[in-house]
């Protein structure tokens, strides 16, 4: 069966892109409104855009109902945000702090969450998260301005926080960091099961 993406409604085709590709990491993002408000958020849209220099890429989908979430709008203000990465443990109180709360509310206090501060940003991340990703701002691309559209803010790395529970040898270990993925609707995926390929060389 095919799909004009011309043809559909912009929720089926978002349907179609969650359910497909996955499983998608998931950047917790904080950041800090310019009255002081501490905002948690989670994004699935979200990779690596550059390592050298070390850039993040997070999209935002443009809500229904309003010009931005709270993310776009404090980044576009202050600049700064700590993307969290969000090991098996915290999934449920991940998932708290994804409620629709108003922007006068912080997520770190309505959940409960434990903040820390941040060696080279002014906003704090969550104390448990096991690889922070302190960032700036590079720029923001907007891709639509339609309901449902995206903007795609790409994230200067300027400090990096692991803990040493998840260092093996000074690598990451996956079962340590024991990290989730998005999947479509309200499902998510563990990374417990695992398997290795060695990169094909041609000689």
């Amino acid at each position: 069966m095919n799909f004009d993406p011309s043809l559909i409604e912009a929720t089926q085709c978002y349907k179609l892109m969650v359910g497909s590709i996955t499983p998608r990491p998931i950047a917790w993002v904080s950041t800090k409104s310019a009255t002081g408000v501490l905002n948690l958020a989670p994004y699935s849209f979200f990779t690596v855009a550059s390592c050298n220099p070390p850039v993040l890429a997070v999209t935002h989908v443009n809500p229904r109902d309003r010009a931005a979430k709270d993310t776009l709008a404090h980044l576009r203000v202050t600049g700064e945000c700590v993307v969290n990465i969000v090991s098996e443990d915290q999934a449920s109180v991940m998932n708290a702090s994804c409620a629709n709360y108003p922007p006068e509310v912080s997520e770190f206090l309505a959940v409960g969450i434990e903040s820390v501060q941040s060696t080279k940003v002014a906003v704090a991340g969550v104390a448990a998260a096991k690889v922070r990703f302190e960032c700036r701002l590079r720029e923001v691309l907007e891709v639509s301005s339609l309901p449902m559209g995206g903007h795609m803010m790409l994230l200067d790395v300027v400090n990096i926080f692991v803990n040493e529970s998840v260092l093996v040898d000074g690598q990451i270990a996956p079962h340590l960091i024991n990290t989730i993925g998005k999947l479509g609707g309200d499902l998510y995926a563990t990374t417990h099961e695992r398997f290795e390929l060695a990169r094909p060389e041609l000689t």
